[in-house]
C-alpha cells in the first residue's frame, strides 16, 4: 500500500459536509477514486465502441498502422525480387 499525503482547498461549506458525512477519510476516498476510475474505464469503452467502423471492427493503433505499413513494403520488395 502507498501512503500519500493530499492537501485540498475546498469551500468552508462543502468542506464541512463532505467532514460530517465521513467522506475525507482514508476509506471514503479510497472509495470515492475507485469509483471514478471505474465510470472512466467505462467512458473510455463507450468512446472506442462508438467509434466501431461500419463493419464493426476498431480503428486500428498507430502501432498497427506502422506494421501494417511495414509487411506491404516487405511484400511488395519480395515481388520485386521474385521478378527479378
Amino acid at each position: 500500500m502507498t501512503t500519500l499525503e493530499l492537501t485540498i482547498s475546498l469551500p468552508d461549506d462543502l468542506a464541512s459536509k463532505a467532514r460530517a458525512a465521513g467522506l475525507l477519510t482514508s476509506e471514503a476516498i479510497e472509495k470515492l477514486l475507485r469509483e471514478q476510475l471505474r465510470k472512466q474505464a467505462g467512458q473510455e469503452l463507450r468512446a472506442m465502441l462508438d467509434k466501431r467502423g461500419a463493419d464493426g471492427t476498431l480503428p486500428m493503433t498507430e502501432e498497427e498502422v506502422q506494421a501494417e505499413i511495414v509487411a506491404y513494403r516487405a511484400e511488395r520488395r519480395a515481388k520485386r525480387g521474385a521478378n527479378s
